[in-house]
């Protein structure tokens, strides 16, 4: 008759066997032999176009429309370019379908910041501003009357508002009094203001 091993509580030795087994289970099944072990059963998800890294696709340039100076599609600050990954890529077009690229298809639509603007020329303003400002054309044109009525009755401030005046629209520190932007060349010289806020965010750094 075979002796029964009596059953009782677990000793620290065998608990912390178990620990380590665990441990050494999730560390190869989540580690880089683990991912390497999923994609060679076939198990790893095709990578999305849009996440594809620089080098491996090309983007084309924005249509400029020639009335606004910005991209044609452009909507809520946001217009979209056409991108087209490298030869012999494999990844999820932005109809979700796994396609494999020759260089001639597109696989997603970049995202590309753009303005809005209704009608104010800024080589029109800085005229104004320059050769007319003493009689406060300029703010008529941007949209106020009141400070160019100001400057017309007091010849500009006495030739100082002018000045002044001509510096901030000349920086485009002063615009149009709707809040729009100024219809500049698509590449001429913009002026990009940097700001913090409560809602700035330092974002992670993507690396190739």
């Amino acid at each position: 008759m075979a002796a029964t091993r009596p059953s009782g509580p677990a000793t620290p030795e065998a608990l912390a066997a178990q620990v380590l087994g665990v441990l050494w289970f999730v560390s190869v099944t989540t580690g880089p032999w683990g991912a390497a072990a999923i994609a060679a059963a076939g198990g790893e998800e095709t990578l999305k176009c849009e996440d594809l890294k620089l080098g491996q696709y090309i983007c084309k340039d924005p249509k400029i429309n020639d009335a606004t100076q910005e991209p044609v599609n452009c909507t809520n600050y946001t217009a979209h370019v056409p991108c087209f990954p490298a030869p012999n890529i494999t990844c999820k077009d932005f109809g979700g379908n796994e396609t494999h690229f020759t260089g001639n298809e597109v696989g997603f639509l970049k995202p590309v910041s753009c303005r809005n603007v209704n009608g104010y020329s800024y080589k029109v303003a800085v005229a104004l501003s320059l050769f007319l400002g003493w009689l406060g054309a300029d703010r008529f044109y941007l949209g106020y009357p009141a400070l160019g009525l100001l400057k017309f009755c007091t010849v500009g401030f006495c030739g100082i508002g002018s000045l002044i005046d001509f510096i901030l629209i000349s920086m485009q520190i002063v615009g149009p009094s709707d809040g729009s932007s100024y219809i500049i060349d698509y590449y001429g010289t913009r002026l990009i203001r940097l700001s913090i806020t409560n809602e700035t965010f330092r974002k992670t750094q993507l690396y190739p």
